[in-house]
């Protein structure tokens, strides 16, 4: 049966990683590597992953440190000016929100021909035709509808930007 692991792999792959194989090992642990093929195995590959650590290395380029460190501060800077804004954008949002709630409540209120229309409305849903209304009112209920659906729109737009 042959054998998948040897005690002294550990302490080869260690000297071999350490680059003190084999010129700087003991003469008792070069024999075994000599007789075992588990050890001997791992004593090639890890030189030769040492060796090509060694030229990536070399070819490796890093850059400035200084460079490095001023574009790691642009980026904390504006991280962390994007996450101060996002409170006030939502601010904003929810203080449009009521502003617009707000004009409509007061117009509403005030204006007497809106009442009549909106008095008319509920009289026509009771059976009879919104036809006649839509066509005097045609231009009021498409701004409304449009308003509807713009204004949020529009705000959802504005966030998802930022």
């Amino acid at each position: 049966m042959k054998r998948w692991e040897c005690e002294f792999e550990a302490e080869v792959l260690a000297a071999a990683l350490q680059s003190r194989w084999p010129d700087r090992v003991d003469e008792s642990l070069r024999r075994h590597v000599e007789s075992c093929e588990i050890c001997g195995d791992v004593a090639s590959v890890a030189g030769v992953m040492d060796a090509s650590r060694d030229e990536i290395r070399a070819a490796a380029v890093v850059p400035d440190a200084g460079r490095v460190w001023w574009l790691a501060q642009v980026r904390a800077r504006r991280e962390a000016a994007k996450a101060a804004g996002r409170p006030i954008t939502a601010a904003q949002a929810v203080a449009f929100g009521c502003s617009v709630a707000l004009l409509g409540a007061c117009f509403g209120a005030t204006s007497t021909w809106f009442q009549g229309a909106l008095r008319d409305v509920l009289a026509t849903v009771d059976g009879k035709s919104l036809v006649p209304l839509l066509m005097e009112h045609g231009v009021l209920a498409a701004g409304m509808a449009a308003a509807i659906v713009l204004i949020p729109a529009a705000v959802y737009w504005v966030v998802v930007r930022e």
